[in-house]
């Protein structure tokens, strides 16, 4: 029954995370929550040991969520991917048991995103996504004229890019993201495209020297 952990734990992780992608009024979070505290119950006996690996599961997901709306960076996200991993992880009665929830967690959070096709989305990662664009046919545009200019650029970064972060370009800073990836301070990188209001930035292939 090692394989059962992957059920509960995926579909609880699917509800939960769908619950907060996709405006289901409360359904999606009530599947999510008897899911995995069927998960937390089954496997522990004792209520406070219950108690503490719920909290830190729903922590890890608090912890998501607000960096999804209002950090930006990831790193609060990543924290709460590792507490969510630790709490079904070390609920498991067995390696194998545990490896399957893990596995569940992951499926979980992916299928979610499934829900984005055919179900009313929330505006909760307003930060990182831009919802009904106006087109320039519409006679608006929600480019930045200057940003254009950008495009084949080179700047150095004077921040960490996380993926959100700061480039000096020509004298002037610039908030940018990076195409999936960190980049660390002092990287020189290139404007690949800008895409609305967001300026992509890709590692330049020319190494940097410093200025003597």
């Amino acid at each position: 029954m090692d394989w059962f952990t992957l059920v509960l734990v995926g579909c609880a992780t699917m509800f939960l995370i769908g619950e907060i992608l996709v405006n289901m009024r409360g359904l999606f979070a009530l599947f999510g929550i008897v899911a995995i505290s069927l998960y937390f119950y089954f496997y522990l006996t004792d209520f406070m040991t219950v108690a503490v690996m719920f909290s830190i599961y729903f922590i890890g997901l608090l912890f998501i969520l607000i960096d999804g709306k209002f950090l930006g960076d990831g790193t609060l996200g990543i924290i709460g991917i590792i507490a969510m991993v630790v709490s079904v992880a070390l609920t498991a009665p067995n390696f194998t048991a545990g490896l399957y929830a893990i596995i569940g967690l992951v499926f979980g959070a992916m299928l979610s995103l499934s829900f984005l096709k055919f179900l009313p989305r929330r505006q909760v990662w307003s930060k990182l996504m831009l919802k009904d664009r106006l087109t320039k046919e519409e006679g608006y545009t929600t480019i930045n004229e200057e940003y254009l200019t950008l495009v084949g650029k080179k700047g150095v970064c004077v921040t960490d890019l996380r993926p959100v972060g700061t480039v000096r370009i020509d004298e002037k800073d610039y908030s940018c993201v990076s195409e999936g990836q960190w980049i660390h301070k002092g990287t020189i990188v290139e404007v690949a495209d800008v895409d609305g209001t967001k300026i992509l930035v890709k590692k330049a292939v020319d190494k940097w020297h410093k200025r003597k």
